[in-house]
């Protein structure tokens, strides 16, 4: 999808209900809204948009989301500043030297961006990140079977801030509750600006960090604006980072993995790890064989360490 028809796409949205037999729900309970056509031609290809009810939901007032904060544990929490480059690196921005609470009263002005990570672990939102994923599941399980690893993350940022480039390893729905953010996304499979060594650095450094951001690769973007009601499919490791419109912003990003997923983790360590060795592994995808074996060999490694530790 080029620039100018994510644009497009983001400016005349055509969303339609799921048909009768595809999982639909009645549209009074309804929290999504899927076109099932596009979902089965772009799901983990390429990003696209959908609809959602959200917006204006309870859970996600200001006062809300601080009580959340003061519930989860202190790790699930994240707050930096947001007046930075897109190519800081996501786990490099500065503090502000604001507490989590002086963060979200003063999100207005405060220059920030915050993440309240595994939002599934308190029971009100684990309910309504539940509800919106039985409704993906109903069109993603003839694609990618085996739902796993349900997980929410609402993003709270203020006017004008970035969220720098980086890259996750789960599939991602990002719904916009309140305001406006831009969103620049790369296909995940454009080895021009995503190289195979590039993968494998990400799956196997504990920080991350390693993920370059090059401004001649801007035009290669899609870029899809988000607003209340709007949400965008972000596929499995498609490069992206996020500029906030002039109000605050509060997003709710309903992600989970598959065991396909996992395997795809597996094959980049082991393909890191014989690279470190002097070898050049062939590329995920390439060899059906080659990566089961690469899987398998992954798995068992794996079963060796845990039964190591203390």
């Amino acid at each position: 999808m080029t620039r100018m028809e994510a644009m497009a796409s983001s400016s005349s949205l055509a969303i339609s209900a799921s048909r009768p037999g595809e999982g639909s729900t009645s549209p009074a309970a309804r929290r999504l809204e899927i076109n099932a056509a596009q979902f089965r031609a772009d799901f983990d290809r390429q990003p696209f948009m959908i609809g959602h009810h959200l917006a204006g939901h309870r859970l996600f007032e200001l006062p809300r989301l601080l009580a959340l904060a003061a519930r989860l544990p202190e790790d699930c929490v994240a707050y930096n500043a947001g007046n930075v480059a897109v190519a800081e690196g996501l786990y490099r921005c500065p503090r502000t030297g604001l507490s989590v609470e002086e963060t979200i009263r003063r999100i207005e002005d405060c220059q920030s961006w915050m993440v309240l990570k595994h939002v599934e672990l308190d029971g009100e939102y684990n309910a309504l990140l539940d509800a919106c994923l039985d409704e993906v599941q109903a069109h993603a399980e003839p694609l990618a079977p085996g739902m796993q690893k349900r997980e929410g993350f609402i993003f709270i940022s203020s006017p004008g801030s970035v969220t720098p480039y980086h890259l996750d390893p789960e599939y991602n729905f990002l719904l916009q509750i309140r305001g406006s953010k831009t969103v620049h996304i790369w296909n995940p499979q454009d080895r021009a600006v995503l190289g195979e060594e590039d993968l494998e650095d990400f799956y196997t450094s504990e920080a991350q960090n390693n993920l370059k951001f090059k401004a001649e690769h801007e035009p290669r973007a899609s870029v899809f604006e988000l607003t209340p009601g709007r949400g965008l499919h972000v596929p499995v490791t498609s490069p992206h980072w996020v500029a906030n419109g002039g109000g605050v912003s509060v997003s709710f990003s309903i992600t989970f993995r598959t065991p396909a997923s996992e395997r795809r983790a597996i094959v980049y360590r082991v393909n890191a790890a014989l690279r470190r060795r002097g070898w050049k592994p062939t590329p995920l995808g390439r060899s059906a064989t080659l990566d089961a074996m690469k899987y398998h060999i992954g798995r068992g490694v794996r079963r060796i360490k845990r039964a190591a530790r203390p």
